[in-house]
């Protein structure tokens, strides 16, 4: 049984170094190949081009999201729920987060890969205007499939 997230109570803020074990929690339910505590660390303190943000609610971190911020480009890196709060528009607000970073600093395209595989993924971007541009083959080192890349023009 999913426990109930009242989405009024989201808060959305920067990621902190001290949320890193919450978000590797969620990193290591959510993917295959999780990226490691020192890549989180690395992201968040020495990547100047980087932006991480996470989802609490009640202190409790429930999804994180990062880009990396290149010239006129934003790159999203990562979007993850925990498993338990998805479907509760968790991602919504990742989302919203990460198009808002790049609004405020005047970035005016956004790029990420995503699991060809990964429909509700791809469903989540395209509510929000990102659209299918290409195919990466054999992106994912884990399986073998293909990324589908997706742009959005803010």
């Amino acid at each position: 049984m999913k426990n109930v997230v009242w989405i009024m109570d989201v808060t959305v803020r920067k990621m902190e170094i001290d949320d890193i074990d919450d978000v590797l929690e969620i990193e290591n339910k959510c993917f295959t190949t999780p990226w490691s505590r020192d890549a989180f660390i690395q992201e968040v303190n020495k990547n100047l081009l980087a932006k991480y943000i996470v989802a609490e609610v009640d202190k409790k971190i429930l999804g994180y999201g990062g880009i990396w911020l290149i010239m006129d480009e934003g790159h999203i890196t990562n979007i993850a729920t925990h498993p338990d709060y998805r479907g509760l528009g968790i991602g919504n607000f990742l989302v919203e987060g990460l198009i808002n970073i790049c609004k405020e600093i005047g970035i005016m395209n956004m790029t990420l890969e995503v699991r060809k595989s990964n429909t509700p993924a791809k469903s989540l971007y395209k509510k929000y205007g990102f659209k299918e541009e290409g195919i990466r083959p054999n992106y994912y080192s884990d399986t073998g499939e293909d990324a589908i890349i997706m742009w959005k023009e803010i």
